[in-house]
């Protein structure tokens, strides 16, 4: 990205005898911000809200256990993000590298590369996972009576994730066309569609889990739909089928762009089977049981990527203003750009940490009251010691872009990875040893926390650097 930015500032066009300037470092930092960060930010939550509403739906109408099976099968949930951030934003970044290098004949093919190979990923995640599906939840932490439930969930979305992935992956390469309107409509519709469609299959049929997962198949396939058509009418480019032929060079391009957010996911990942066994296992030794702690969890987690869509959205808002105004050597301005997206994260931080801290049993009861007071218990526990550090978690995402947009890639992949895998994995596998599950429900906020002072560190470290004071003076 940071390169596209450097070329679109060094090819500064002339317009009717006058030099045209990239608004991008000369407009008000405020309304920038505000124009890149709401189309990712309503993407971004509308992704979140298929999970939601299929958690609200099952957690009223299936009830405790149907909760637990939609936490068990989450793993494979970040395994399609990753796919769709590798080939997504790494296919939308080599695209425009080669559109501003000038390279239009090349540009075209990361486009098809991208898609097309997330596709195939896409069919191949599907069928290995029908194929071993019953060993892959009992791997996610299932217990006997979460599994039944669980096995109708996944086997029905399971068959979903090629739509799942194309309709993610072609958000991010419709935006690079310049689209983020038709971007954005695209998860919209898929998320009415499922909304309106759980309503009437668990609901008005009765179909329960079965009912909720084909609600969420149906629509991913629209949206989906709607990705690829606009893929085949890309507003800057043709795209022909040869470019849908894979090209090693290509994929290894594009998954290298795309490295950083990917690997996020894969570690979120790991972190979530991980947390599920730490679950089973220490819950079954405590008064809540297994399913209580697995159901509770599973909420927390889309709760938590409803606030980190606001969080991540303010990231891909500042990726452009930090690339652009650091490539131009205008260093006043992308320290400006930093300060005012962390701000805005802040005030929403502490705005999220004040509802998860006061209102946990509103919140809970949301997605229905579970088998015994226990539940509501541990919820309660839950959100105000696990989800305690909300207030400082913009920072390490906001961080970790900035240093990705900044041409430092190896920084921004190390704060990325920071909290899932440096921090709260350890922490899972050693507090419970001696605290059992109440152990457990500190590792979020200690490894939040711990992110936040690397974060911070890092970042006083990089702006102390000459350049940024000497743009103060």
């Amino acid at each position: 990205m940071n390169e596209t930015q450097v070329a679109e500032q060094t090819q500064i066009r002339e317009k009717n005898g006058k030099k045209t300037e990239n608004p991008l470092g000369v407009a008000p930092v405020n309304s920038l911000l505000v124009k890149f960060a709401l189309p990712s930010i309503v993407a971004m939550l509308v992704g979140a809200l298929y999970n939601i509403v299929d958690q609200i739906f099952i957690g009223n109408y299936v009830g405790e256990l149907g909760n637990a099976a939609t936490n068990i099968a989450f793993p494979l949930s970040p395994l399609c993000t990753a796919t769709s951030l590798f080939f997504g934003i790494g296919g939308a970044a080599a695209f425009n590298l080669s559109m501003g290098a000038g390279k239009k004949d090349v540009a075209p093919r990361f486009v098809g590369n991208a898609a097309a190979t997330a596709i195939l990923i896409g069919i191949a995640i599907s069928v290995g996972t029908e194929i071993f599906l019953e060993k892959l939840l009992l791997l996610f932490g299932s217990s006997e009576k979460i599994l039944p439930y669980a096995l109708d969930y996944t086997r029905i979305t399971a068959g979903g994730f090629p739509f799942l992935i194309i309709s993610v992956t072609g958000g991010h390469l419709i935006r690079a066309d310049g689209k983020p309107l038709v971007a954005m409509l695209c998860n919209l519709t898929g998320a009415i569609v499922n909304t309106v469609l759980d309503a009437a299959f668990v609901i008005g049929c009765g179909w329960g889990m079965k009912g909720a997962a084909l609600a969420t198949v149906i629509a991913q396939v629209l949206s989906a739909t709607i990705a690829v058509f606009h893929l085949f009418h890309f507003r800057t480019v043709r795209l022909s089928f040869s470019d849908f032929v894979p090209r090693v060079p290509c994929v290894t391009r594009i998954m290298n762009l795309g490295m950083s957010q990917g690997f996020n996911q894969i570690a979120m990942m790991l972190v979530q089977i991980v947390s599920n066994n730490t679950l089973k296992h220490y819950g079954a030794l405590s008064v809540y049981g297994v399913e209580i702690p697995i159901a509770v969890v599973g909420i927390g987690i889309k709760l938590s990527q409803l606030y980190f869509s606001v969080c991540i959205g303010l990231s891909h808002a500042l990726q452009p203003l930090a690339s652009f105004n650091y490539g131009a050597r205008n260093y006043k301005r992308t320290r400006e750009a930093f300060k005012k997206a962390r701000a805005v994260g802040s005030v929403f931080s502490v705005l999220a940490f004040l509802v998860f801290f006061i209102f946990p049993t509103q919140i809970i009861s949301l997605f229905g009251k579970g088998s015994s007071p226990l539940y509501t218990q541990f919820a309660i526990k839950y959100m105000r010691i696990y989800l305690f550090c909300t207030f400082l978690n913009n920072i390490q995402p906001l961080t970790s872009t900035f240093f990705s947009a900044i041409g430092k890639p190896k920084i921004g992949l190390f704060l990325a990875l920071t909290r899932q895998i440096l921090f709260l994995l350890p922490l899972l596998l050693i507090l419970p040893c001696f605290w059992g599950i109440e152990g457990m429900l500190f590792t979020g906020c200690i490894a939040d926390f711990l992110a936040f002072i690397v974060s911070v560190f890092l970042g006083r470290r990089e702006f102390s650097r000459k350049e940024y004071k000497t743009s103060l003076a």
